[in-house]
């Protein structure tokens, strides 16, 4: 059996209103423009400023992880 005749097993087990789920979803699938894969560009944000804090490696007191205020 090819992926077709699977297909169409599926789908006709169906009740009318998944069947046009898989219909929506099929027609999404074929709109879809998948994404392009972009070089990275050297030096692209070089210009922007940004600081760490002086305490970025100390260790997160247990009400961070707690979720404690």
């Amino acid at each position: 059996m090819d992926i077709e005749q699977a297909l169409l097993e599926q789908v006709r087990s169906l009740n009318p209103a998944q069947q046009q789920a898989v219909l929506d979803f099929a027609a999404f699938l074929r709109h879809k423009v998948p994404m392009a894969v972009k070089e990275p560009i050297p030096g692209l944000h070089k210009d922007i400023p940004y600081w760490m804090a002086d305490d970025f490696d100390a260790p997160l007191p247990d009400e961070f992880w707690l979720g404690e205020p």
